[in-house]
């Protein structure tokens, strides 16, 4: 699959195979993921592994459709409000590779703010000063959910005298 192919064909699954997923997998593309553009080479995220004790206390209201792995992703806050948002601008793009490599080796991804909740913070031990960037079920599609339409870039498009 081609890059503008998995970017095109990429999904939030929201329905998982029970089947497990191997955690070398994942760590490859959490590896892939890692060659993100960030400022200065700061490599601001964070991954954590979300178990099963702590996923049940999320109280997900569809347990990330059945994934066999849960993934938290943060972004290392700071007393700088620019550096701040370039390191979660940065994670963003962590993300975004995370899921391309996934979704080009066949599994599928269902990213949530979930964890963005005082509450849910509060569950995965995530400091005050750190952005969440998502929390994400990862796992083989049980269905693949239609393309959706796009608006045409050219409506978005404009030009600067």
């Amino acid at each position: 699959m081609n890059t503008i192919e998995a970017i095109k064909t990429r999904r939030i699954i929201k329905e998982f195979k029970p089947e497990p997923l191997e955690r070398e997998k994942v760590m490859e593309w959490l590896e892939a993921a890692s060659y993100a553009p960030n400022h200065r080479m700061t490599e601001p995220w964070e991954i954590k592994f979300v178990g099963p004790q702590t996923r049940a206390a999320l109280r997900h209201k569809t347990d990330f459709g059945g994934a066999p792995v849960v993934l938290l992703l943060t972004s290392k806050g700071s007393d700088n409000p620019l550096e701040r948002e370039e390191n979660a601008l940065a994670t963003a793009c962590f993300a975004q590779n995370f899921l391309l490599a996934a979704h080009s080796a066949g599994a599928g991804t269902f990213w949530s703010s979930l964890a963005a909740s005082p509450q849910s913070r509060a569950i995965l031990g995530i400091p005050d000063k750190d952005d969440v960037i998502g929390i994400f079920g990862v796992g083989y599609p049980a269905a693949e959910p239609p393309i959706k339409e796009r608006t045409p870039i050219a409506q978005k498009v404009a030009e600067l005298p």
